[in-house]
């Protein structure tokens, strides 16, 4: 099966790659997604062994690393569970409406790449993320894209 390529964005004050770094086997589930699209990404294309920039969004947006999926779509329990910020009552067990992925730590960049950095990019130009009005949380990335970020990432500051 071919690998495919994603970015993931999560704000850093919620979520960062440091906490994905700190989780015991570096392993969480992406969960609490409320978007059609983005869900539709998670439950029916993300599969095990890809791979996902991780994208801080928010201040200071940039892509700070890479997280592997280490397990395919399954319904996201939080939207059952009422005390929960992401509850959403109309999905249940029986009949889920959002999904999840887990997802483990791979690397975190040895420096942030911003998003203006990225728009400086023209192998970059095709980017969704790049896109005027582009809101998702999880979108699909090239290969090409995918390798050009993580080797920006790689390169220590002159």
């Amino acid at each position: 099966m071919d690998t495919k390529y994603w970015l993931l964005k999560t704000e850093p004050g919620c979520y960062s790659i440091d906490d994905l770094a700190a989780e015991p086997a570096q392993t969480t589930r992406w969960s609490g997604v409320r978007n059609f699209q983005a869900r539709n990404f998670l439950r029916d294309q993300m599969s095990e062994g890809d791979l996902a920039l991780f994208y801080h969004s928010v201040t200071g947006p940039s892509a700070v690393g890479v997280a592997r999926i280490v397990r395919g779509g399954y319904p996201d329990e939080t939207a059952w569970d009422p005390d929960d910020q992401h509850f959403d009552p109309k999905s249940s067990p029986e009949n889920p409406l959002w999904f999840a992925v887990d997802v483990r730590f791979v690397e975190k960049f040895a420096q942030p790449v911003p998003l203006g950095a990225m728009r400086a990019v023209q192998a970059l130009a095709g980017m969704e993320l790049l896109r005027k009005g582009s809101r998702l949380s999880v979108m699909p990335v090239t290969r090409e894209e995918f390798e050009t970020v993580r080797a920006m990432g790689e390169r220590l500051p002159a």
